[in-house]
């Protein structure tokens, strides 16, 4: 155990936790990012995701997105504001799009990269008026005029995108001034147990290591990433939502037909079953429960961010307190 636990601690520095700001040194929009993601792999994920069974697959899994939407309601909640319109970037069938109200908003839009995805479920599960478009969360701008939303949301997407600075400006340029921007994407400790497991199992069986599971960025630097994209008034929390399975297998199965499967760019396409099988009895030595099943961490990082606008309230000048810290401590 002391070898797995000094293999672990390893490959816990050696894996690629966070996607690293040295890509993004710009938040202007970049026509050529730096590709991280086969996003037409990835589109063709969730069509594939959407058709099983006629959607039925895909439906018995939309637990945890379904979770964070609402978690996300409550956050909106918070803003004392009725909208009219609110854009939901990356929306899939409307995990979060469901949950709005008449008091909250009269019309949501969706926007998905997956057509499949977006017609999966029909108008009759809304509350409020919807409307459809099929286009690239990477070209907003493309399709959504700037200036023009009043608030703009977007759960478990941008994890997918690869400029995401450049999304983020992007958002911030379609926004109307103190328009407000809400996300949620998932953060760096996502499925931590089922990298370290197929990490090990691969240095045993195989003798290295290669990426299954996506670089995510980190929660440390969704702050600035949302400062230099021009938002203000900036809110970034973290959570965690944790899923038991039977199996290793059980999880992989759910994760396929989430359309969360690996898109990065390189991947191999095959795992030996030997190496998986290696994996999934790691998995359940170093992570099981009591009760015999295995933990899956999915860590959340909440945004939430506001365009700039002369209206918003303004800090006071530096100096300019009446009465001294110290005095009130």
């Amino acid at each position: 155990m002391s070898r797995a636990a000094s293999c672990l601690r390893w490959m816990r520095l050696a894996s690629p936790r966070a996607r690293t700001l040295a890509s993004h040194v710009s938040p202007s929009i970049n026509p050529n990012p730096y590709q991280v993601f086969d996003r037409n792999a990835k589109r063709l994920q969730k069509d594939r995701s959407a058709m099983r069974d006629g959607g039925e697959r895909s439906r018995t899994v939309d637990y945890v997105r379904d979770e964070v939407a609402d978690r996300m309601i409550e956050r909106l909640m918070d803003i004392k504001r009725k909208f009219k319109t609110i854009l939901d970037v990356g929306s899939g069938p409307g995990h979060f799009s469901k949950l709005l109200d008449p008091e909250t908003t009269e019309k949501v839009v969706m926007l998905d990269s997956s057509e499949k995805l977006l017609h999966r479920d029909p108008d009759s599960e809304f509350e409020v008026q919807v409307e459809r478009i099929h286009a690239d969360e990477e070209n907003l701008l493309r399709v959504v005029p700037p200036n023009s939303q009043e608030a703009i949301v977007s759960c478990l997407s941008l994890h997918w995108v690869n400029d995401l600075p450049g999304v983020l400006v992007q958002i911030r340029e379609a926004l109307q001034p103190d328009g407000v921007f809400l996300g949620a994407l998932f953060g760096g400790d996502t499925l931590f147990e089922l990298r370290t497991a197929l990490q090990l199992a691969e240095v045993e069986r195989e003798g290295g290591i290669s990426p299954h599971i996506s670089p995510m960025t980190d929660s440390r630097d969704m702050s600035n990433l949302l400062g230099r994209a021009g938002f203000t008034l900036l809110t970034v929390d973290v959570d965690e939502v944790k899923v038991a399975y039977p199996s290793m297998w059980e999880l992989m199965q759910d994760l396929r037909d989430m359309g969360e499967s690996n898109a990065v760019i390189g991947r191999r396409n095959y795992i030996h079953r030997d190496t998986l099988a290696a994996a999934s009895a790691i998995y359940k030595e170093l992570h099981g429960l009591e009760d015999g099943t295995v933990p899956a961490t999915f860590q959340i990082i909440y945004l939430i961010g506001w365009k700039p606008s002369p209206e918003q309230p303004q800090p006071l000048e530096r100096g300019s307190a009446k009465k001294s810290l110290k005095e009130v401590l």
